[in-house]
């Protein structure tokens, strides 16, 4: 006899089926769970608050230089630094920054476009070439170098200043750009950076392989080495970039004549010109200056961070 299957009471077939898949989806959620490893740690609270902290205290001078730049001098001086003024003057006061003193903001600009081309251009350049050679070639003296390295890293650029004024001087090159742009092109950390890099992403087996097949050194840098070295490169560029930009008492010693100004002696000029007898201030234009300054940094890092933030394992080696 077979059993009418259509007699059984629905409610009680959604109960049972009910009853058996209620544990199951506690128990999918557990198994979904990953555990806690390196690549995946337990969220740290007291971590969390630090880094954010951190976040705040690295985000406020900007917020306040964005929020500032839009006030003219009158709400600069007496509204709430961290709130909009009456009047909303960025577009005006960026208008004023390029015209003002026939322009001159525009020309310090140039200048530091110049000092960065050429100088921190120039240093990224050695500094490929110089640590790709010390990476891929053994010569006797290579530890000597290497130490060499090491201690001008760790020398700091002010305690160089008053020597390399003294020596520009006497060949008579002081208040001019090659003042700012040679000693700019010395960079051991950048040099030091690409040494480490090269001798990981450049593989020894792949140059011989490169010879073996007939290929000069100088193709086998620019076809093969280069661009495993990418990565590395734009990072000492970024580096070279921004402490060329930023660079302020080189020029300070070196350049007297205000058209020869970077951008950083430019804006302190403005700045002092408020303290002299007659002098105008101009604090509006400083803090939109200081905002158009920075601008182009941040434009560079948002084109470049693909490069460098595509993997430093760009020249590992398949077994």
């Amino acid at each position: 006899m077979t059993a009418d299957i259509s007699s059984v009471p629905s409610h009680s077939t959604e109960a049972a089926s009910g009853t058996a898949s209620a544990p199951a989806a506690p128990a999918r959620r557990r198994r979904r769970r990953r555990p806690h490893t390196p690549l995946n740690p337990r969220p740290s609270v007291p971590l969390t608050l630090v880094t954010g902290l951190v976040l705040v205290y690295t985000l406020l001078p900007l917020v306040w230089l964005v929020i500032n730049a839009t006030k003219d001098q009158k709400g600069l001086l007496d509204s709430f630094g961290l709130w909009f003024g009456d009047d909303f003057n960025l577009w005006d006061n960026i208008s004023r920054t390029l015209t003002y003193d026939d322009g001159v903001f525009v020309r310090w600009l140039l200048n530091t476009l110049l000092y960065v081309a050429a100088g921190a251009g120039g240093a990224t350049v050695l500094a490929v070439l110089g640590g790709y050679a010390l990476a891929t070639y053994r010569f006797p003296g290579r530890r000597a170098v290497f130490a060499v390295v090491i201690g001008a890293v760790a020398v700091p650029g002010t305690a160089l200043a008053v020597p390399t004024f003294l020596m520009f001087s006497n060949m008579g090159l002081t208040n001019t750009p090659w003042a700012v742009i040679i000693p700019s092109l010395i960079s051991p950390f950048g040099l030091y950076l690409m040494w480490v890099f090269a001798a990981d992403a450049v593989p020894t087996e792949l140059l011989e392989a490169a010879r073996i097949d007939g290929s000069g050194e100088l193709r086998t840098f620019f076809r093969i080495a280069l661009p495993l070295l990418m990565p590395g490169t734009v990072t000492v560029l970024l580096f070279s970039m921004v402490a060329t930009w930023n660079n302020y008492f080189l020029p300070l010693i070196m350049i007297k004549d205000p058209d020869w100004y970077p951008l950083t002696l430019g804006l302190n000029a403005w700045n002092a010109q408020a303290q002299t007898a007659g002098g105008e201030a101009v604090f509006d234009l400083i803090v939109t200056g200081s905002l158009l300054t920075i601008v182009p940094i941040v434009v560079i890092f948002l084109l470049l961070q693909r490069y460098w933030q595509s993997g430093l394992a760009a020249g590992s080696v398949k077994a």
